[in-house]
């Protein structure tokens, strides 16, 4: 099933300057881009943000260093659930790095007086983290960069989106964290992890940018035909291998970072990939063994800019993990109405993964630590 998903989306008729020119000109009717008229969006944006925060008794502050934000709503959400509400629960304020336009004078006079020239550029402004508990995606992030041309970022998790699905088909189910340890219907969770598909997220992503997002006016919105493109970021696809005992995960694991770490050649992450080794490769190309924040170790396989992992969770179950931060590595465009081939793809290298493991413990010497 697909584990982390990460989209971004943009404004397609806002995010060329010579759009924001037309639209300020002809739909707004404002000859002069100045600063000014650039920031009062800005302003009018954060304004209303305070406003439906303060209407609707929804807490906002300011992100703290060195705290992690899921761990600091987590209690947040755990009472969401416990109600069984759903809505925002958190607004977060972050002062981060992004894309944005500048307005300014031309280098030479030119015989239009409101002439500007505006222009991309990166800044630190405002960003606006809304969580959210979804009646259908369950709990997803929702990132609003407060300065135009306002480009949104969501954060949502395929194993949320399966319990809502087994809860509604009233299976029984035990679930930690991100990960399934017991279910009464195997088939019926599998075809959970299979119903998430493009149309649904793009449905409740349009639904929560509508109602959280930067405001434009019915004949705006007409006029630019302003619609999200929503492009994939980041994924990651997982298989899970469950066990009625800790003690054969431990001994596999052990056994295959062994021999990960020695087999685990070049050729061979590129086989699992599915892809070729060129001389102009760029990323990373190589197997480590790590350990984070005095955690399970784990085993990751690098090819450019995306990696297979292996790692031991809850003393029940192996999981053998794709993350792709690039999909343009597997050749595949990454708008979000390209998921149903990306699950096509990433299953195909956690199978390949899968097999090369079965492959290198299925030897006579294993046999006894495993029997």
């Amino acid at each position: 099933c697909f584990d982390r998903i990460v989209i971004n989306g943009y404004l397609s008729m806002l995010s060329r300057p010579e759009n924001v020119v037309y639209f300020f000109h002809k739909v707004v009717g404002i000859p002069l881009i100045t600063k000014e008229v650039l920031a009062q969006r800005t302003h009018d944006y954060q304004g209303w943000v305070k406003g439906f925060a303060r209407n609707h008794n929804i807490p906002i502050q300011w992100a703290e260093k060195g705290v992690k934000k899921e761990e600091f709503v987590e209690p947040l959400l755990r009472r969401m659930e416990q109600a069984k509400r759903y809505g925002v629960y958190f607004i977060l304020q972050s002062m981060e790095q992004g894309a944005t336009l500048r307005s300014r004078k031309p280098k030479f006079a030119t015989a239009d007086p409101n002439y500007q020239v505006l222009s991309k550029c990166r800044s630190r402004f405002t960003h606006y983290y809304f969580y959210i508990r979804d009646p259908a995606l369950g709990a997803l992030v929702l990132r609003v960069a407060s300065f135009l041309p306002f480009h949104t970022t969501y954060w949502l998790n395929g194993h949320h989106f399966i319990e809502i699905e087994l809860n509604r088909s009233r299976v029984q189910f035990r679930k930690n964290d991100n990960a399934f340890v017991s279910v009464s219907n195997p088939k019926a969770l599998q075809d959970a992890a299979d119903r998430l598909s493009p149309q649904l997220i793009r449905q409740r992503l349009d639904y929560w940018t509508f109602v959280l997002g930067p405001k434009f006016s019915e004949r705006e919105r007409k006029a630019m035909n302003l619609h999200r493109f929503y492009a994939i970021s980041q994924i990651e696809y997982c298989r899970n291998f469950i066990f009625k005992r800790h003690f054969p995960i431990q001994n596999l694991f052990k056994r295959s970072c062994e021999l990960g770490l020695l087999l685990l050649s070049a050729d061979k992450i590129s086989e699992f990939f599915g892809q070729r080794i060129r001389k102009n490769l760029k990323g990373k190309l190589h197997t480590t063994l790590e350990r984070v924040d005095h955690g399970h170790h784990i085993l990751r396989a690098y090819f450019k800019n995306a990696f297979v992992k292996q790692y031991e969770k809850f003393l029940t179950f192996l999981r053998g993990e794709v993350c792709s931060n690039n999909l343009a590595d597997f050749h595949l465009k990454k708008s979000l109405d390209r998921l149903p081939a990306v699950r096509q793809v990433l299953s195909e290298v956690t199978d390949r993964f899968s097999a090369f493991q079965a492959q290198t413990l299925n030897v006579h010497v294993d046999f006894a630590l495993f029997q």
